[in-house]
């Protein structure tokens, strides 16, 4: 009997995931890429001896990495190596700039130096985040969340009070702190994970262990090897891939897909993954009758942000940043607001700054230094190149600044990436650069689903379905959809 076929849409960190799986259990699979190299957003760009790592740059919970190459009987040191960073980031505040420690006597030193009693808390908090990071990591991203039943464990259940899941982020971390910079401290991953500290359950302080606790991490090289090992291994696994393939139709017949095309051919499938957009991937790709969400339906749900980035070379060292950099010397609620509330380019965006030639000689010329600057925004907006110029000159006036040294003149390589561009290269719905938004209501069951409901043999994986945004969860998405089929075609 013949392997089943799988079509895998997509050759991003959640496609790779499924289809390096999905090899691993006999399946024939092949991924059809719309770009001309793999990693999806975490592709890299090499420009003139610049290596830019164009999309994600924090590399956190390494034991999600290291459990997908564990079950290929690798590990990630096979592929590439792995340095801690220390401190782990700078965080510029409005009146002077504080280095996060990697050692937690030193982070509880930090917090004690600001308000007092807040080590002791900080222990506590951090206790109750890494049950929640236990719980969260192992018991519930790993579900598919197509139904209510997979929760139904009594453990499970008691477990989600103390998980915090019907309680906000922000009023939770009030009860431990209130001094301003440590409150923007423990908010600034949530901003990231796509919605206000207030409208954000508390089980996501379990990313503040996952940043305090387990680390912030660099693979030599760059972002990119993440990408570049799991090419490897897939096509290691006998992974057939191919890029510059624009999947135009998902051609389905009696309820199931028939088979995909791609640049005009028709590639025949008993098996699709789609780990494309997931809107791009309903709304444009399956005629309406196949479609489990309506365009309304889309239209509803909150986005976590979208990003303007500057990837820029520097023909000089940079003085007074460290690898990551994130520039709160603005109001973080009236940034979040015009994020969320009330859609707009920020009046005065709080950024992010990456200088991963701090760490790696590799990814820039002798002498020279790698900046990624990043400002999340809202998603949907008008993007311009008027408007991308002005917003440089807006974080450089004050990156200038607040390092104290020119920088502009020194640029020998600049590009802007925005709205249009997610948009183009990835189909991404409003030009998101991080998914759905993690609010209660977009949480598990009620986020878009890892199988259609219109088509049998049609299943989603990636930022916008479980378990949610980011590369860690990316990867596990891949996983989890895997384990499904396999289940459903036992």
């Amino acid at each position: 009997m013949s392997a089943k076929k799988v079509i895998v849409i997509g050759a991003g960190f959640s496609g790779l995931s499924a289809a390096c799986c999905l090899a691993q259990k006999g399946f024939d699979v092949t991924i059809l890429e719309k770009k001309n190299e793999t990693g999806g957003r975490g592709r890299k760009a090499d420009v003139d001896g610049f290596m830019f790592d164009m999309g994600p740059s924090w590399y956190w919970m390494p034991e999600v990495f290291e459990k997908f190459f564990n079950r290929f009987g690798k590990s990630a040191a096979d592929y590439y190596s792995l340095k801690r960073l220390s401190p782990s980031y700078r965080v510029f505040f409005k009146d002077d700039e504080n280095d996060i420690p990697a050692e937690k006597e030193k982070l509880f030193a930090l917090f004690e130096s600001l308000e007092s009693g807040s080590s002791k808390k900080l222990q506590q908090f951090l206790t109750e985040a890494e049950y929640k990071y236990e719980k969260g990591v192992n018991e519930f991203v790993y579900k598919p969340s197509l139904s209510l039943f997979e929760f139904a464990d009594v453990n499970l259940l008691l477990s989600l009070f103390r998980l915090n899941m019907f309680s906000s982020f922000s009023k939770y971390i009030r009860k431990y702190f209130s001094h301003p910079k440590l409150l923007q401290l423990l908010e600034f991953p949530v901003l990231f994970l796509g919605a206000k500290p207030e409208n954000t359950p508390a089980l996501y302080s379990m990313m503040n262990y996952a940043d305090m606790v387990l680390g912030t991490w660099y693979p030599d090289g760059g972002m990119y090897k993440i990408a570049e090992a799991m090419t490897k291994l897939a096509e290691e696994l006998g992974v057939k891939i191919y890029t510059g393939e624009n999947v135009e139709k998902i051609n389905v017949t009696n309820g199931k897909v028939k088979s995909v095309l791609s640049n005009g051919k028709e590639n025949f499938a008993d098996i699709i993954i789609s780990g494309a957009d997931y809107n791009f991937t309903e709304q444009q790709l399956l005629d309406e009758q196949y479609r489990t969400y309506s365009a309304d339906y889309w239209e509803s749900r909150i986005m976590s942000p979208s990003a303007l980035i500057f990837y820029l070379g520097v023909n000089k060292k940079v003085d007074n940043l460290l690898h990551h950099n994130l520039f709160f010397d603005a109001d973080f609620s009236v940034h979040a607001t015009e994020i969320y509330d009330n859609p707009q380019w920020p009046s005065h965006p709080l950024f992010y700054v990456c200088c991963p030639s701090k760490t790696d000689a590799a990814v820039a010329p002798e002498g020279m230094e790698n900046l990624f600057i990043l400002i999340p925004v809202a998603v949907g907006l008008d993007d311009n190149d008027a408007t991308r110029e002005k917003y440089f000159e807006m974080v450089m006036n004050r990156l200038e600044k607040r390092t104290g040294q020119t920088i502009r003149e020194h640029i020998v390589y600049k590009k802007s990436y925005a709205h249009r561009d997610f948009i183009s290269d990835y189909n991404s719905f409003k030009g998101n650069a991080y998914g759905l938004a993690n609010t209660l209501f977009q949480t598990a069951v009620l986020k878009p689903r890892i199988k259609s409901l219109k088509v049998k043999n049609l299943y989603f994986t990636g930022q916008l379905t479980v378990p949610g945004p980011g590369v860690p969860p990316s990867i596990i998405s891949g996983q989890v959809v895997v384990a499904l089929v396999e289940q459903e075609l036992l």
